[in-house]
């Protein structure tokens, strides 16, 4: 269930992203989108049925779908001038097709000659998260950190640290995330409205639930 979340949520975000990046929709129009996605998103939880195939085809692997949304999502916050190394478009092609631990290695090697590459640092922590089946571990949170520390204005790590957090029901941690996000963005950030609206449903999701507020 988890992984078919993760994978909703990530197509949520590359909705999000390029609606922000590329069809550069309005802030007004970005506050809507966010508000149809994560409605979307709620209906989906809580009243689909993730893991029954529709008759009469077989349901597509969900690591498979997973990896596509995740590259989608990442390589739409990242306008290039060049084109990107080649181990991240073969580590891009491994995880689309779900093989999370292959692409890891292959960023791992090529971040060791170009460790100031913060797309590079992005795609492995999001790597690691999926072959984690979602969860954000240890070494997904120093990718994440090198990713940030190369350009702190960039949204990128904390934007997708904050959804893996969320997607794996660590809704504190998501919350301090994203709330330091918008704390630290330019009053006209394109995705501050949306993620401060965010960070607000998360605070009332956790004052209506006392066990997650000594998290």
């Amino acid at each position: 269930m988890i992984g078919d979340l993760l994978m909703v949520g990530a197509l949520a975000l590359a909705a999000f992203a390029f609606a922000v990046l590329v069809l550069k929709l309005p802030r007004e129009g970005l506050t809507l989108f966010g508000a149809v996605l994560v409605f979307g998103i709620a209906g989906y939880a809580s009243q689909g049925s993730p893991g029954q195939p529709a008759a009469p085809k077989a349901a597509a692997p969900v690591a498979g779908g997973q990896g596509a949304a995740m590259v989608e999502g990442r390589a739409a916050l990242f306008g290039r001038t060049l084109a990107p190394p080649n181990y991240l478009l073969t580590s891009d092609a491994f995880a689309r097709q779900g093989r999370f631990a292959d692409a890891a290695a292959l960023l791992q090697r090529g971040l060791a000659e170009n460790p100031r590459d913060q797309e590079s640092w992005l795609a492995l922590a999001m790597a690691l998260v999926g072959h984690a089946d979602g969860f954000v571990t240890p070494a997904a949170v120093q990718a994440f950190a090198r990713a940030e520390a190369i350009d702190p204005r960039h949204p990128g790590a904390a934007y997708f640290l904050g959804n893996a957090y969320l997607q794996s029901g660590e809704i504190v941690a998501a919350r301090n995330v994203w709330s330091g996000l918008v704390a630290r963005s330019p009053a006209d950030a394109p995705w501050r409205e949306g993620l401060s609206a965010e960070v607000a449903r998360l605070d009332d999701m956790i004052a209506r639930a006392p066990m997650l507020q000594g998290r």
